[in-house]
């Protein structure tokens, strides 16, 4: 390796400092002691009101003190806040301040928008096609989603079922927040995408973690799902492929929670998609919403940062029923309204390049098989590592529960999976994220959206740092 553990820069040495959310001491913003959000205290029923004295400052007049209510409404107080995005932040900051630190956190593809899409929007600010939109998105992108909906998945809906958003995060936000109410059970597998639970508790209601294991490939257990529901049970959100763990649900299983769901008037299943043109043969993706009976009870979330490679660009959709896709419009009227007009012009271009998003996109997922089959082998050869093979997206979820407990000199002891990451943060500069981010802590999730260069780097640096380091249980 050309630059060894040993030659790259110590952060203390730059006077490098970074505080993450929640640290509450100068310990905690130094890089050898850095600590990952820790989890905000359940909120009470009455928010804690806090006071600050202040002097307001009017026109020939100072009167005199007077308190201020700063407290923050119970609501934002139940959120935790991303680690995935305060890990990627840190990381970022790490590298401006001099540290060579790969990373490797962040789910974003490093491939360009592909060029007929980046031309779409040249052209439309050419055009001058930078007014506001319909809220719902122009009819030319809603009749392209409903084409490619039809096309490739099987499910048809008309232009009044679908709502363009800022990204599918905010679709998915909307809709939770729009079929909720305060006390219902949202229910998601375990492991999720680390916004789900939050999302669920800003509406007001209760995520519902089901467990599921490596051994059967993170896929949730039809069984373990018919004990779990109840009157209360509103919402089941699945992610195929998922985040973090890049299972893939094969259709047999998902006919069996459909028949499971079907039992359940009040139950709804916001089936999250963005990744399906991720995936590795001989896996195949199926939409939730095209099994018999699904259709009236499915909201559909998808977008074009993954496949087409547009995150920056800020677009994605949901398409379900139009009495709940309507109440999700009306959410979104009174937040940030339409979506870029610009980058729907992109979305329809992306959406013409063909089945699957052509050849463009057939180029990247060949990359990221690659990726996967290299990391796969790579870390396969460490002794203790548990892996699941993923079947789509770009993620790694690693078992690496066999080093807990021990001892790393200079370090301390390897307790769980933060403290795992912030020490191969420390001793490798490689960023990743720790499995409780994401439910499961026996586990570390590598994003393998760089290039291969980068990743075989990345898995020398890991190495080199675990050799210090034994398992603790014996494999």
């Amino acid at each position: 390796m050309a630059n060894s553990l040993h030659t790259l820069p110590n952060p203390s040495r730059l006077g490098f400092r970074y505080q993450f959310p929640g640290a509450d001491s100068a310990s905690d913003t130094a890089f050898g002691s850095i600590s990952f959000p820790s989890r905000l205290p359940a909120p009470s029923l009455k928010s804690v009101q806090y006071t600050k004295k202040v002097k307001p400052v009017m026109a020939g007049h100072v009167s005199d003190n007077v308190s201020v209510d700063i407290s923050l409404s119970p609501r934002v107080n139940s959120v935790k806040p991303s680690k995935t995005v305060a890990i990627t932040d840190q990381a970022t900051a790490l590298v401006q301040a001099g540290v060579p630190v790969i990373r490797l956190a962040a789910g974003e593809p490093d491939f360009d928008t592909p060029a007929p899409i980046v031309e779409a929007g040249i052209n439309a600010i050419r055009d001058g096609y930078t007014r506001y939109t319909p809220n719902a998105g122009t009819l030319e992108v809603r009749q392209a989603i409903c084409h490619k909906l039809k096309e490739e998945n099987g499910i048809s809906y008309t232009p009044d079922q679908i709502l363009v958003s800022n990204g599918a995060k905010q679709s998915i936000l909307q809709a939770v927040v729009a079929v909720c109410s305060p006390g219902d059970e949202v229910i998601i597998p375990a492991p999720f995408w680390v916004s789900y639970p939050e999302m669920a508790r800003l509406a007001d209601a209760t995520p519902v973690i089901l467990p599921t294991s490596i051994e059967a490939n993170f896929l949730l257990d039809p069984k373990l799902l018919e004990a779990k529901i109840t009157e209360k049970s509103r919402l089941l959100i699945l992610c195929s492929p998922s985040n973090p763990t890049g299972s893939v649900y094969p259709k047999e299983l998902l006919e069996k929670i459909a028949e499971i769901v079907a039992k359940h008037p009040r139950l709804l299943v916001l089936s999250d998609e963005i990744y399906e043109h991720i995936i590795y043969a001989p896996a195949t993706h199926t939409s939730f919403a095209s099994l018999p009976g699904m259709w009236e009870r499915t909201l559909t979330v998808n977008g074009f940062s993954k496949a087409f490679a547009m995150t920056g660009w800020r677009l994605g959709y949901i398409a379900g029923p139009k009495h709940f896709v309507s109440a999700c419009g009306k959410i979104q009227s009174q937040s940030t309204s339409g979506a870029s007009s610009i980058s729907q012009k992109a979305a329809v271009a992306a959406l013409g390049m063909g089945y699957a998003g052509g050849e463009a996109v057939a180029t990247m997922v060949k990359a990221f098989r690659e990726r996967r089959d290299y990391l796969v082998k790579s870390f396969g050869e460490l002794a203790g590592v548990k892996i699941s093979e993923p079947q789509g997206a770009f993620y790694l979820f690693l078992d690496f529960s066999s080093y807990y407990g021990a001892e790393a000199e200079g370090f301390g002891v390897i307790n769980n999976s933060e403290s795992l990451c912030r020490y191969l943060l420390e001793k490798g500069q490689v960023a990743l994220v720790p499995g409780d981010a994401f439910g499961d802590d026996t586990c570390i999730r590598i994003s393998y959206a760089e290039s291969l260069s980068i990743l075989q780097d990345a898995v020398e640096r890991i190495k080199k740092a675990l050799e210090a380091v034994r398992p603790a249980v014996p494999v």
